[in-house]
């Protein structure tokens, strides 16, 4: 037995215990090549469909479509055999809940991920019962929410006022209530983030809503430099990566040309 496959996987149960005991790392993937470098770096991994803006260069993420959810799963749960997996459901999975639960049964038979993240208020709490019901693992997603880009007019933070942050605790008081095992909350200010984590019992991760949550998300691509259109005020860009591949994409052409590349000892 080899060394990565006698490592467990880390579950849903152990994510839920990291409440108030450490804080929870989480990143996006949408490969197996990545995932295999993130996997065991950090305890959960979000196939999100983000990734049809960082990896396909749509303008938003409601083009993503569940063939294209359950391809990239199917390659993140192949290079990743410790990180938790998590798969987005994309834009109109909440239809209704028999339809949704089909989609999720199909995510579990078809991939490894062991849970599916909902973008929904209180409005989806039926259909995200009805999964948990049915043994669905189920991360809520609320705050700004992608989704909802056309309906808001633009991507638009959160909790600025007394109402929208008593809806958001209610939200995120209503989503424990159906059984989720995790909050990814978003685009939310701090203290507002600060007061839903401390008023729910299991772990809320945020992403742009401050330090005071139970872990963090990140799109990988804007972490490491590779997405240069711009960079969102709450990310942290820990590797300058567009700019090293372009560089050395440069040394690999000019190998090339100069008849450096290949030398004989890179030749048969």
């Amino acid at each position: 037995m080899s060394i990565q496959s006698s490592i467990k996987s880390i579950t849903i149960t152990q994510i839920k215990k990291k409440k108030n005991q450490e804080k929870i790392t989480m990143i996006t993937a949408y490969d197996a090549l990545f995932a295999k470098i993130f996997d065991g770096e950090v305890d959960m991994i979000l196939v999100g469909d983000s990734l049809r803006m960082s990896f396909f260069g749509a303008c938003d993420t409601l083009s993503a479509d569940f063939e294209s959810m359950i391809y990239h799963t199917q390659a993140v749960c192949n290079g990743a055999k410790q990180s938790l997996v998590v798969c987005d459901l994309p834009f109109g999975a909440l239809a209704n809940p028999q339809e949704t639960l089909a989609w999720c049964i199909e995510i579990y038979k078809k991939t490894n991920a062991q849970a599916v993240k909902i973008e929904g208020g209180i409005e989806a709490s039926d259909i995200v019962r009805f999964l948990v019901k049915n043994g669905i693992s189920v991360m809520a997603h609320i705050g700004l929410k992608p989704h909802f880009v056309r309906f808001e007019g633009g991507y638009k933070i959160q909790g600025k006022d007394t109402k929208s942050a008593k809806e958001l605790l209610e939200t995120a008081k209503v989503m424990e209530e159906c059984g989720v095992f995790s909050i990814l909350i978003e685009g939310v200010k701090a203290e507002v983030a600060r007061q839903i984590t401390q008023n729910v019992g299991i772990p809320v991760i945020g992403i742009g809503s401050g330090r005071d949550v139970d872990g963090q998300v990140l799109v990988w691509s804007d972490t490491f430099g590779f997405f240069e259109d711009f960079k969102p005020k709450f990310v942290r860009q820990y590797l300058k990566g567009a700019e090293l591949v372009r560089n050395a994409l440069k040394e690999y052409v000019r190998d090339i040309k100069s008849g450096d590349f290949p030398n004989d000892d890179e030749s048969y």
